[in-house]
Order: structure tokens, then sequence, then C-alpha cells
């Protein structure tokens, strides 16, 4: 059995405190298993939205706020149920498809922070949180930082 030995800053001094050794007797190691990248297992559990849907998912605020208050998670997830911001998924295959409703080409694209009223769309409970699925013609504004709005529930 190896024992681990806490060193003192000086080298000629003996240690003074021997910890035990740390295995568990009848416990066989267990491998270490590899993990999967956690964007992976997020891309699993989304849908694919179909038709001119698009799946949005909710800003959530920082946990900390600028004056150093921690935000309990109830709060961040209220929050989160009441955001009008998020940040475009997917799209499915007919958005902005009608060139006579959108001339001007689609008002957004994957990875956009979007603008969405409060209760628009539906929300699909997933692993980790909520996504929003909307319609096409749900989104309001692009923003280029979310932060930048008062997100108030």
């Amino acid at each position: 059995m190896q024992k681990e030995t806490l060193s003192t800053s000086q080298p000629n001094q003996k240690p003074k405190i021997e910890l035990p050794d740390k295995t568990l007797v009848g416990v066989k190691p267990s491998k270490p298993k590899e993990p999967k990248e956690p964007k992976e297992l997020e891309k699993e559990q989304i849908p694919q939205p179909t038709g001119w849907r698009i799946i949005v998912l909710p800003f959530k605020m920082d946990e900390k706020t600028a004056g150093g208050v921690l935000m309990t998670e109830t709060t961040l997830e209220r929050q989160q149920v009441a955001s009008q911001c998020g940040l475009v998924l997917k799209m499915g295959p007919q958005c902005y498809n009608d060139k006579e409703r959108y001339p001007e080409g689609p008002w957004c694209k994957v990875n956009d922070w979007v603008v969405f009223a409060r209760y628009a769309g539906s929300r699909i409970q997933i692993e980790g949180g909520e996504i929003r699925l909307l319609n096409d013609d749900e989104i309001l504004a692009t923003v280029k930082d979310p932060k930048s709005l008062i997100h108030a529930y």
C-alpha cells in the first residue's frame, strides 16, 4: 500500500502528516467513460422543424448580475420562459420561400439572435431547458447582442 504524504516547504524537514491510501477494499476501479461532446447531445435532442417553422432557443441571462448578485435557478427559468429574444437553431425547409410575402428575402438565418412576441410559438421542454417553435412570420427583429436588451419578466 502506498501512502500519500504532504511535504513541507523546506526540503530538509520530515513530512508531518501521513494520509491513508484512498483505495476502497472490494471495489473494482471503473474505467473512465469517453463523454460525448455536449453539442452532439444537444443536436440529437432538438427536433427538425417542418414547413415554415423555426426552432429558437430563448436567451438565458447570466447567473450573476453586474452588481454581483447571484440569481436563483427559479428566477433564471422564469426569465427564460418570458424571454422575447432567442437564438435561431434550425429552420424548416419552406421558411421564407414565399417571394410574394418576403420580397427582400429571409428575415433571419441560423445562429441569428431574434426578437419575437412574448407568448409566440409553442414551448417544447428538452433536457437543460426549453426551446420555442415559431412560424417564420412571428420573427419581429434581429439583434446583434441579446445582452443589449433589457430582459424583464
